[in-house]
């Protein structure tokens, strides 16, 4: 007789996050699974460090991270995200942030990085109450050069959406794949790649000016209250340098989240 073998599955990685902000005061904090948050303090306002430690994302994993606030903060993640190769169902994260009446929110998560063969699936919801706004940065990395990787393949799909007062603002979907790695319409051959959207026109000049770092090509606009640059470079430190530069001229010269300096 044959003793058959149970099929072995990977366990997935799931996890919640939920904080709730009073201006200055801690509401409510909900954490399930691998997703954390912790509340450091800093002496430019509240900050908010999200962070999964199953240590990335792969098929079937399921990441979510909640913010509800009044008054000002910063949101940020604690470390790079990464995306692994998968084997099957796409990896998925559900970013959901909500600001009340005259609130403001810098959302500054550090880069995802996709390995080869990577499969994600995200999506960021950012529901601005009227006079509220926000500051939106999201960074991707198509692996990492220093150490010699590259990426063929990969699936990836981002959607980002700004709404203010229930009405759409800002809606910012992403399609990437193969063919679009190279493609003379979308990356060129490029491996590292920001947006950066806030509400508000502000001043073009600085911004222009400083979208200067050699390997970076950038380009800056304000137009029906919003101002939005987009970033393309080879590798993801030259994009990050240039990011913090952009940055401290949206910032006022405030200092980026601690764990950005880590």
């Amino acid at each position: 007789m044959t003793a058959f073998q149970p099929i072995q599955t990977m366990q997935r990685a799931k996890g919640e996050a939920l904080v709730t902000l009073d201006a200055d005061r801690l509401v409510r904090l909900r954490t399930e699974g691998s997703a954390k948050a912790i509340l450091p303090e800093g002496p430019h306002g509240r900050e908010v460090v999200f962070l999964n430690t199953s240590g990335g994302l792969t098929s079937g994993d399921h990441l979510r991270f909640g913010l509800e606030m009044s008054g000002r903060a910063v949101a940020t993640t604690q470390t790079a995200e990464r995306a692994y190769k998968a084997t099957g169902l796409p990896a998925r994260m559900d970013v959901r942030l909500t600001v009340g009446p005259g609130g403001w929110l810098d959302w500054l998560p550090q880069e995802t990085i996709l390995f080869d063969r990577a499969a994600l699936d995200r999506r960021t919801v950012i529901d601005l109450a009227p006079g509220a706004g926000c500051l939106a940065l999201e960074a991707v990395v198509l692996g990492r050069a220093a150490m010699g990787e590259t990426v063929a393949e990969v699936r990836f799909r981002d959607r980002r959406e700004i709404r203010i007062d229930g009405q759409p603002f800002w809606i910012d979907p992403l399609a990437l794949d193969a063919s679009a790695l190279a493609g003379s319409a979308t990356l060129q051959g490029a491996r590292a790649f920001a947006s950066i959207v806030m509400t508000g026109e502000a001043p073009l000049d600085p911004l222009r000016a400083a979208l200067n770092e050699p390997g970076v090509t950038g380009a800056a606009s304000a137009f029906a209250g919003r101002t939005v640059l987009r970033l393309l470079a080879a590798d993801g430190w030259p994009l990050r340098r240039q990011i913090i530069r952009i940055l401290h001229i949206l910032r006022q010269g405030r200092p980026l989240p601690r764990v950005w300096q880590i």
